[in-house]
């Protein structure tokens, strides 16, 4: 058995394997004469029809699979004797299919790239410090007391942070379009839930006026036939509601789970939280920071098919979160697959030089380090020991413990070998990043 790689084009590769046809009679042969044993036909005994009987009959059928068995033989005998790494399955075609003169195929699929990565540049990442201001814990504060607040309904004109009721129907060029009509819809003004310039149009309007609103659909909406289009909508105004904010008290305590009991202790929790969640913050905008420039410096090809693959996910996970059957629905106008090819070439490429990373820095998971950061999790549960032990039953969720201890592992070495800038930013401005 002989075999030759080619390269076709940037991660595409062609192998070719010929096979003696000594080998392939051998295989034919043997499949025959196990054939032979169970064949039962009209004027022969069990076990004695001559084999060009059978292989008149069965010929055909046995060729077949004795190529399969050939193929899915050689085909990772081939790829493990050339250390080559496929990204998918290969698509195979036959070159030559003569018994007589042997076998050849051809597979052709793609590798995944030798990465040998580079962790040093005269350019720097961004080590995120956020600032957390008095006025920001006011503002906090005053979100919870809105958020836990109540909906009381009012008699005047709609203005900006009130919830409204409204029914809509939408046309683009007189004609309607998926998703133009709402019954009951309830809004709040300044949400943003809308496409830009709907929510603006409905401040300062009647209780029960109709009226009519335009606006564009963004360049880039998700829904590319309607991207970029100006839309007409019908608007009856319904109802107008102001948010009537909750008290601090101990029954707002409660509805936060906040063992608190003043109004003093009630404000130094909300920092301590806000704290918590800025050293998270900050680990994460660091890190997606120090990731970029290693993308910048590190630069490689990702396989096509991979990215498809990632595509297609990101694909389902959106359809998801708007309450669609990723495995149900099958129309491609709603998430083209090219909306994701951007982001998902970018998730591929991060994986991709994380493992190769890793193997850079020999990186193992250290079991005191698992240990440590299993605990840590542990304690944000009443029952931390119980926690602990559902976890260590769990391999899905102790893998992804794993992968987070070795990330940190990571992301220790990188801060140790590449240059930085502290970046402080304000806590009010968390939502640009």
């Amino acid at each position: 058995m002989t075999s030759s790689l080619k390269k076709l084009k940037d991660l595409e590769r062609s192998l070719t394997v010929s096979i003696e046809k000594d080998l392939y009679q051998s295989k034919f042969n043997e499949k025959i004469s196990n054939l032979k044993k169970n064949v039962k036909l009209d004027g022969f005994r069990k076990g004695k029809v001559p084999n060009d009987v059978i292989e008149q009959r069965y010929g055909g059928s046995v060729h077949a699979e004795v190529l399969n068995d050939l193929i899915q033989d050689s085909y990772p005998k081939e790829i493990a004797e050339k250390k080559i790494r496929p990204a998918n399955t290969p698509t195979i075609s036959m070159v030559e299919d003569n018994p007589d003169k042997g076998i050849k195929y051809n597979a052709v699929f793609e590798v995944f790239p030798d990465i040998k990565p580079k962790v040093s540049s005269w350019k720097t990442f961004e080590k995120h410090k956020i600032n957390i201001l008095d006025e920001d814990i006011d503002h906090a504060i005053q979100d919870i007391l809105e958020r836990y607040g109540d909906w009381e309904k009012v008699e005047r004109n709609s203005a900006e942070n009130d919830q409204v009721t409204i029914d809509f129907e939408g046309t683009i060029e007189g004609e309607p379009f998926d998703g133009n009509t709402a019954k009951d819809f309830k809004l709040v003004i300044g949400s943003k839930s809308m496409i830009p310039g709907f929510e603006d149009q409905l401040i300062n309007k009647k209780i029960n006026s109709d009226f009519e609103i335009k606006t564009n659909f963004p360049d880039d909406y998700f829904k590319k036939d309607l991207a970029g289009k100006e839309a007409v909508f019908k608007i009856n105004l319904k109802e107008v509601q102001e948010n009537v904010p909750s008290k601090i008290n101990k029954d707002l305590y409660e509805k936060l789970a906040m063992e608190v009991k003043n109004e003093k202790e009630f404000r130094d929790e909300i920092k301590k939280r806000m704290e918590n969640e800025s050293v998270t913050q900050e680990k994460a905008l660091t890190k997606d920071s120090m990731y970029e420039l290693l993308l910048k410096i590190n630069k490689f090809s990702a396989p096509q098919c991979t990215i498809k693959e990632q595509s297609e996910l990101m694909r389902k996970e959106a359809l998801s979160r708007i309450g669609r059957n990723p495995e149900e629905e099958s129309d491609n106008d709603l998430f083209p697959l090219d909306t994701f090819k951007e982001n998902a070439e970018k998730r591929v490429k991060l994986d991709l030089l994380f493992t190769a990373l890793l193997n850079h820095y020999d990186l193992k998971v250290n079991q005191d380090d698992l240990k440590e950061f299993i605990e840590e999790e542990a304690k944000r549960y009443k029952d931390p020991k119980q926690f602990e032990t559902w976890v260590y039953n769990q391999p899905n969720q102790l893998d992804q413990y794993r992968m987070i201890v070795l990330e940190n592992q990571l992301v220790e070495k990188l801060d140790n070998d590449l240059k930085s800038k502290d970046k402080v930013i304000n806590f009010k401005d968390l939502s640009k990043y």
